[in-house]
This record gives C-alpha cells, sequence and structure tokens, in this order.
C-alpha cells in the first residue's frame, strides 16, 4: 500500500509541476542519484534532440551511424559490432558526454533513491526517473527499437523502451536498460548488437 501511495503522489506531483501543456526541461543535464544525465536523447551524433519527449535516432551498439525511429531504412549492417566496449571513436554523444557505462545506468535501478512513472510528456509516453531526495527528473520516451536482423520496427513506440550501455554482454550481445508500459519498472535485457536502440547520456 505504502509503495502505490508514493506512486500515485509522484505522480500526482508531476501532474502539477510539469502538466501536459507547461512541461519545461531548461537544463541540458540532471543530476540523478549522483549521475549527471542528459535530459534528452541523442540525435544526430554530436547532438541531442530538440526537446526532451522526442525520440532522437537508433544507433547499434558501438556504431556511430545514427538511424531513424521511424520509416524503412536502406544499407542495414547486419554484422555483428566488433569491440569490448563502446569505444571513444564511436562515441555519438555530443562533446562532454558518453554512452553510460552498465555501473551508470545500474544507479537509476536503485529504487531506494529513484522512483520510475510510466507517463506521457507532450502526448508522448515514456519513463519518469526521479531523484527522491531532491526532486530532480529526466524523461525516457518509449521509442522501440529497430532488429538486429533487418533494420525493421520492432516494439514500437509508445510501449517499449530499450536504451544502450557501453558494456558487453558476450560476443554477440550488449547491456541494454529496457521498460514497458506494462510495469512501473525498469530492468536489464541482453540483445543483439546489431540492433538500434536510443541512447541517453551521461556528463564526463
Amino acid at each position: 500500500m505504502k509503495k502505490k501511495l508514493l506512486l500515485f503522489g509522484l505522480i500526482a506531483l508531476l501532474s502539477l509541476s510539469c502538466g501536459e501543456n507547461s512541461i519545461e526541461v531548461p537544463e541540458e543535464s540532471v543530476m540523478i542519484n549522483g549521475v549527471k544525465w542528459a535530459t534528452r536523447n541523442v540525435a544526430k551524433p554530436g547532438t541531442f534532440a530538440a526537446k526532451p519527449e522526442n525520440a532522437g535516432m537508433f544507433y547499434q551498439w558501438n556504431r556511430k551511424a545514427a538511424r531513424p525511429v521511424t520509416g524503412d531504412v536502406t544499407g542495414w549492417d547486419s554484422s555483428t559490432p566488433a569491440g569490448m566496449v563502446w569505444e571513444k571513436d564511436n562515441d555519438p554523444c555530443p562533446a562532454g558526454y558518453h554512452v553510460p557505462t552498465f555501473e551508470q545506468l545500474e544507479t537509476l535501478r536503485d529504487f531506494d533513491k529513484v522512483s520510475l512513472v510510466w507517463a506521457s510528456m507532450n502526448g508522448i509516453y515514456g519513463l519518469y526517473l526521479i531523484d527522491i531526495d531532491s526532486r530532480n527528473s529526466v524523461f525516457l520516451p518509449a521509442a522501440g527499437y529497430r532488429s538486429g536482423n533487418n533494420g525493421m520496427l520492432y516494439l514500437g513506440a509508445g510501449k517499449h523502451g530499450l536504451y544502450w550501455s557501453s558494456a558487453q554482454y558476450n560476443a554477440t550481445d550488449g547491456y541494454c536498460l529496457a521498460f514497458n508500459s506494462t510495469s512501473e519498472s525498469a530492468f536489464w535485457i541482453n540483445n543483439l548488437r546489431s540492433c538500434a536502440h536510443s541512447i541517453r547520456c551521461v556528463a564526463d
């Protein structure tokens, strides 16, 4: 019961302080549980999306080529990206930021310090990450992802979100943070490195 009351309180807080028509995220980065997170997804390499609710673009693990989040793609590379970690030369984050490590993404799953709320921002569904002490928050849009085999869109926008870490799982897979519309939680999965996911950067 206490968990439900906390969740309802957080939803009420969000609706009061950043309602559908009044959401403002003026800062480029926000501290959540000791890690400074960008407030927007990566768009083209070296740039952030224009708004926090914008999906940005998709990226295969350890590759810098941006893929659109809607429509078809051409010239898809279904081979397995090489490497043991996301290399700096392939990092699409803007200067001063990098693809988060496994440990940095894991701080978002410290549920004593971070609350998760599935909700919408300006009509786009995703996950709010709220620092319990400071009330700082960021929004991760649920943009789905592209299949590693052929680049087709999979698990569409508004239902699922997958965000790469810089860590490998094994020779074919990388670690990513995943969430969906059916649970107020975030969990780890391993997925083919050739799949294209969203990226949310952290400050260096």
